[in-house]
């Protein structure tokens, strides 16, 4: 866990844990040549008893020469803000301090004093809750730069060791001898009664979780392998995956890959097992344009041909006027529309990024908008009027792209769907006289699962 030379921060809350943590690691230091800071935080929560604590942790680093840092927050705030109860608030902003303060200080390694009891208890409360096997997995002894030493340690044998070496004094949160959280619930109401008919408990669910982290282990790589088999496109905050083969995966792998492009989005905060279960449903029965809203403001939709699991917002692009000759960018779409005038139509274009129309059959400026309740055209080729809403679904254009596409009209006519069809009406004949070239110069309007 630990290297020569590392620079280890060690999260200091004045427990035993934490304090015993500290101890070895101060003892260890000159041996390996190591760095070692110490940071307490006030949650904001116990005013009176936080600053007791943060007085302790400052004096026990200063007797032993440890560089400290005190940080504050406020996870009442955090957790009405996000929408977390209290315990998830506070965790999720400590875990943040910690790693703001070791990137910015270059502390290569975060200590964290969780030991063999914290890892049976979290076991126990995601069984109750649950959670599969990545969950039942428990408590990872090492995640990037953070380590746990203790994590085999019992709480029994870490007081022992602070009696003999010194006694090394300790603090005592009040908050833990409360059964107000569900962990302390299960420390005070079941474990110690389980302890009582089998003592060696903790050492048993320890042993079941590192059995359980080891294949965590082996079906992540299984994970990476197939996922990368799977992503069709992938940015900050989307990622698409092909639904074949992803609907033909086995389930404990498919759980698992859809946990991964979650997480790839916006993290697995407020993602419980029925979720992903409802995913799983959506990729094998649900429909195309089918979506579920999840928390943290993540859809996934069911397009096509593939999945999309998303935190960006729908976009609607604005309304434009477009007088040629001239050039627009549109935004919203991440295209450019080029309009230019022609005395002779040689070229016809593609017929979809570029087309070429009767200028003499409109009404200038043109306008540029976003689709419409009732919209119509003629799609040029089709001989007959179409709803845009069915043209649409037979071009299989996802729902959640629909209000990106620039329909282009000459007072209420649409003369051209960007990027997909004009309009018959507009077609030139022998009779015209001027042209008009409307293209798309810059992006890509069609989404890349059109068949």
């Amino acid at each position: 866990m630990i290297s020569r030379g590392d620079r280890v921060l060690a999260g200091l809350s004045g427990g035993p844990d934490s304090v015993c943590l500290a101890v070895i690691l101060d003892k260890l230091k000159d041996d390996f040549n190591i760095s070692l800071a110490a940071v307490y935080i006030d949650h904001g929560l116990r005013p009176g008893e936080a600053e007791r604590e943060a007085d302790f942790c400052r004096k026990f680093c200063e007797d032993r020469g440890i560089e400290f840092f005190l940080r504050r927050a406020d996870a009442g705030r955090f957790a009405a803000e996000e929408r977390l109860n209290m315990q998830e608030a506070a965790r999720e902003l400590r875990y943040r301090i910690y790693e703001e303060l070791a990137a910015k200080l270059n502390f290569t390694r975060i200590a964290l004093g969780h030991n063999a009891d914290d890892q049976a208890e979290t076991v126990l409360m995601r069984l109750f809750r649950g959670s599969g096997r990545k969950g039942l997995a428990g408590i990872p002894p090492v995640r990037g730069r953070i380590i746990r030493p203790l994590i085999d340690v019992e709480r029994k044998e870490i007081e022992t060791f602070l009696s003999s070496v010194g006694p090394v004094p300790y603090a005592v949160d009040s908050s833990n001898l409360k059964d107000d959280y569900f962990r302390n619930w299960i420390r005070h109401n079941i474990m110690d009664r389980i302890k009582c008919r089998a003592p060696a408990v903790v050492r048993d669910i320890c042993r079941t979780a590192k059995i359980l982290q080891e294949e965590d282990e082996y079906f992540e790589v299984i994970v990476t392998k197939t996922l990368m088999r799977l992503i069709s496109r992938k940015s900050d905050d989307s990622i698409e995956l092909f639904l074949y083969p992803l609907a033909t995966l086995e389930k404990p792998v498919l759980r698992r890959v859809i946990r991964r492009a979650v997480n790839e989005t916006k993290g697995l905060r407020g993602i419980a097992f029925v979720h992903i279960e409802d995913i799983i449903r959506l990729v094998k029965e649900g429909r195309p344009g089918d979506r579920l809203h999840l928390p943290g403001d993540i859809r996934a939709i069911k397009e096509y041909s593939l999945i999309r699991i998303t935190t960006r917002k729908p976009a609607r692009i604005s309304e434009y006027e477009l007088q040629p000759p001239c050039e627009i960018t549109l935004k919203e779409a991440g295209i450019t529309i080029k309009a230019s005038f022609e005395e002779e139509g040689m070229e016809r274009g593609d017929g979809r990024y570029s087309v070429l129309l009767d200028a003499g059959s409109m009404k200038f400026p043109l306008r540029v908008r976003a689709r419409a309740a009732g919209d119509f055209f003629y799609p040029a080729g089709f001989g007959r009027r179409k709803k845009l809403q069915d043209f649409f679904v037979d071009e299989k254009v996802p729902r959640d792209r629909r209000d990106i596409i620039p329909v282009v009209l000459s007072g209420n006519d649409i003369i051209w769907v960007a990027g997909y069809r004009a309009d018959e009406r507009f077609r030139p004949g022998p009779g015209t006289e001027k042209f008009l070239r409307l293209e798309i110069t810059g992006g890509n309007i069609q989404p890349d699962n059109r068949h």
